[in-house]
């Protein structure tokens, strides 16, 4: 399979991880809690399963890495290539009700990621994208290309995680920058707004796993954004134990 294929793999994963999670929605559910207190559902584990078993079939050779997975304690070698799978970004806004969650599927070779997939089943899309060949987000209207946007003059548009909204560490930081607007939002749909040249800029000062960031920073790259650490590396994967530093995220320029 070509990277193509793969994208086209991804992303009808995460459509089918979407309806399961829209089901689970509609049909009504629990929330219990994993041994790090963060939230999980049966949407998750549903999602989880269409997503990874897809994956296997169709790529044997590639390790997946899945967040609830790991979780319960199956630990997989990443390899030279690797796919990391969030089934559920978001399960807090989930299961507040809120639309704001995501599903992501996200392609690693050699530490960099190459190509992702972005679910939004609330709002009915998935978007797409390859690293250095373009963009795109699907709806119910069809296909077409996207780009992140230089920052307009009149100031940055940003968007921060919903639960860092008071974090006075936030605050300080982008006191640093020429901010028009800022917007809190839980899930890697902060990523696609950036990549749809709806937002500018994206700090993320809090704890994320390798899983919830493949696929979306895939997708902002490859629509001409680009995601660093605080000192200006880039974001690279198959770390010890998944874990990410602190990182920025740009639209264009």
């Amino acid at each position: 399979m070509n990277d193509t294929d793969m994208l086209e793999l991804a992303a009808g994963l995460a459509a089918a991880a979407g309806r399961e999670i829209l089901a689970v929605r509609a049909g009504g559910f629990t929330v219990d809690h994993k041994a790090d207190l963060s939230p999980v559902t049966v949407a998750d584990m549903r999602a989880e399963r269409v997503i990874v078993a897809g994956l296997r079939a169709a790529t044997p050779e590639i390790p997946v890495i899945a967040e609830e997975e790991v979780a319960a304690g199956r630990m997989i070698a990443p390899g030279a290539r690797f796919w990391l799978v969030d089934p559920l970004d978001g399960t807090r806004e989930f299961a507040a009700g809120r639309d704001e969650f995501a599903v992501c599927v996200g392609l690693v070779v050699e530490g960099r990621v190459v190509l992702g997939a972005v679910g939004a089943p609330a709002q009915g899309m998935v978007y797409g994208g390859i690293v250095g060949e373009g963009a795109w987000r699907q709806d119910a209207a069809g296909r077409r290309a996207i780009a992140a946007r230089q920052s307009p003059a009149e100031g940055m548009t940003v968007f921060a995680s919903r639960h860092y909204a008071d974090d006075p560490e936030l605050a300080a930081y982008l006191a640093r920058y020429k901010v028009a607007h800022l917007t809190n939002i839980g899930s890697a749909l902060k990523f696609c707004r950036l990549a749809e040249g709806v937002a500018d800029f994206y700090p993320r000062l809090g704890r994320t796993m390798e899983w919830d960031t493949a696929a979306p920073q895939a997708l902002l790259e490859a629509a001409g954004g680009r995601v660093v650490t605080l000192d200006e590396q880039p974001l690279l994967y198959g770390k010890p134990g998944f874990e990410n530093p602190r990182f920025l995220c740009f639209g264009r320029g």
